[in-house]
């Protein structure tokens, strides 16, 4: 008996859940999260030179 029997059955509900499109769902722009990233991170910098 093979220990991975099903593995594919099993991760098929997983892969059509996610591939489903929701309407309810928050859709952020990836460049928004990295201008967000950016931003913060240059506003630690500044902070931080600002205690030193």
């Amino acid at each position: 008996m093979s220990s991975d029997s099903g593995g594919l059955m099993s991760s098929a509900g997983l892969v059509r859940y996610f591939d489903a499109e929701d309407q309810n769902t928050i859709r952020i722009d990836p460049r928004t999260i990295v201008a967000f990233g950016m931003l913060f991170g240059l506003l630690m910098l500044v902070l931080n030179a600002m205690v030193v």
